[in-house]
């Protein structure tokens, strides 16, 4: 019922920058995004969050990554994005986007939760 198409990631030196995007669709009404959040997972290893923000504006980073990332939401389009700075190599893994959303149809609220398909982001020394 709900889906998340991802965009953005790519290959960039350390140091560079990349802005993924994560657009939620659903074929039932989107009432409201109560939380968007921003994962990773690299090679071998668990996924792991990296932001989350919430519809109070409250946003938590992981410590690695605090000051390089912004995570931002769009509520009119239903997008989240994840703006990230001054990589590193140790950034590199799949990022996938996760949203916890209330739709409404057949005259009532249904919570959803949904994970987008994910994106490669690879930094390279």
């Amino acid at each position: 019922q709900v889906q998340l198409v991802e965009s953005g990631g790519g290959l960039v030196q350390a140091g560079g920058s990349l802005r993924l995007s994560c657009a939620a669709s659903a074929s039932g009404s989107i009432f409201s995004i109560n939380t968007w959040g921003w994962y990773r997972q690299a090679p071998g290893k668990w996924r792991e969050s990296v932001a989350v923000s919430t519809t109070d504006g409250t946003t938590n980073y992981a410590d690695s990554v605090k000051g390089r990332f912004t995570i931002s939401r769009d509520n009119a389009k239903n997008t989240v994005y994840l703006e990230m700075n001054s990589l590193k190599p140790e950034d590199t893994g799949v990022y996938y986007c996760n949203a916890h959303i209330v739709l409404t149809y057949s005259g009532s609220y249904h919570p959803t939760e949904t994970w987008g398909q994910g994106t490669q982001v690879t930094v390279s020394s």
